[in-house]
């Protein structure tokens, strides 16, 4: 009968404090497997030398190859091969490493490499594998490889078998002052690229599309920490002004880090970027719990954390490379892929809520202050994760 009498405002409390309850906790336990086990190309670096020899550093999750985690996976533990996959992360490099040779061989019959079409076979050399950090960070370690490039030889070809995944393709001849950078899905061959002599590059349309979608995908469905942050711009008010407002902020900010990142002119450690990105998705969470209008220091506050979102977009591209003849059109695709998944997450994010249920009296108490609680209660673990495990 007491029950009876509680104002409607404090049952709907009730209702959302156990919602929260329960999304803050499917968050924090979803979140070490989701945000930390994405699947990365390998990055693949190819010198030749004036001698005829060549040398291949393979930077790779070794030990989802080892535990055979399938690049179809967005997420290692969405494998059935993850516990096999967690137990190789915890093992010193000393009990790790002669996994990784024995294994050796399987990885070079994944390994294509091609000169005038003819196969060759590189010769593993070595495994430079990291020590134990955080297990829920991949490790990226380094397998050597080298070979010598056959006699007369005009081309070359290199592919990654498609159980191995995406490879970055990065190569410099003698001749060469940069290295050429190229991404390869998941078994695709590279084009014949001349061992001396000029390169014919890609199509500017090629080039553009293919970060255009690298950008995309960096967002969607990689970046859960990004998208994190955007549905928390998107939860503020239920007006289309706000939002504009942020995401304009926002857009603006990472553009600027992005580019400037890039082009070498501001350089700030993943140690430092990466928990404050987790502390920004804090911030925007726990703001929306008590406020639901726009105030003035908001866009200032989500500009900054834009700036440091832009240097976590820079991160893949650092890894991947830009192509050195279209660099700027590879630079601004990127950008616009990474805007296309921002708006691909909040389009979503109306379809899910529905613009007629965000003019609603109860949309703060129902859907702001629990979905808020649980971005809150995700960032919070990524800051304490990122900033000790680091």
């Amino acid at each position: 009968m007491t029950f009876a009498f509680v104002p409607r405002w404090r049952k709907n409390n009730i209702a959302c404090a156990l919602l929260v309850l329960a999304a803050a906790s499917v968050s924090l336990l979803c979140a070490p497997s989701v945000s930390a086990h994405e699947i990365r190309p390998a990055v693949v670096n190819v010198v030749f030398d004036d001698s005829g020899r060549y040398s291949i550093d393979l930077g790779v999750n070794v030990e989802a190859m080892l535990a055979g985690v399938s690049p179809k996976h967005r997420d290692t533990n969405e494998s059935p091969n993850a516990n096999r996959y967690s137990e190789l992360r915890a093992l010193p490099p000393e009990q790790l490493r002669p996994r990784v040779e024995a294994f050796a061989p399987e990885l070079l019959k994944g390994i294509r490499l091609d000169f005038d079409g003819r196969p060759a076979t590189p010769r593993f050399a070595s495994a430079d594998i990291p020590a134990v950090g955080d297990l829920a960070l991949s490790r990226l370690s380094h397998l050597r490889l080298e070979g010598e490039v056959p006699a007369g030889s005009e081309t070359f070809r290199w592919s990654y078998a498609a159980e191995f995944g995406a490879s970055a393709l990065r190569f410099k001849r003698p001749e060469d002052s940069q290295l050429h950078a190229v991404l390869l899905k998941e078994g695709e061959v590279s084009d014949a690229y001349p061992l001396h002599g000029a390169i014919v590059a890609k199509t500017r349309l090629e080039v553009a599309w293919q970060y255009l979608t690298l950008g995309f995908t960096h967002i969607v469905p990689k970046g859960l920490d990004h998208i994190l942050f955007v549905l928390g711009l998107f939860l503020l008010s239920a007006r289309l002004k706000p939002l504009l407002v942020q995401v304009t902020s926002f857009t603006v900010a990472h553009s600027i880090t992005l580019g400037l990142t890039i082009y070498g002119v501001v350089s700030l450690s993943p140690k430092i970027v990466e928990p404050l990105i987790a502390v920004s998705i804090v911030y925007v969470a726990v703001e929306n719990l008590f406020t639901s209008r726009l105030h003035a220091w908001r866009p200032v506050v989500v500009f900054f954390f834009g700036l440091l979102h832009g240097m976590g977009f820079a991160g893949v591209l650092q890894e991947v490379g830009l192509p050195r003849s279209e660099f700027l059109t590879g630079l601004i695709t990127f950008n616009v892929g990474v805007e296309f998944g921002q708006l691909a997450v909040i389009s979503a994010a109306f379809l899910v809520v529905g613009a007629w249920r965000r003019n609603r009296a109860w949309y703060h108490g129902r859907i702001v202050v629990p979905c808020s609680l649980a971005i809150a209660a995700t960032g919070l673990y990524w800051t304490v994760e990122r900033t000790i495990f680091q």
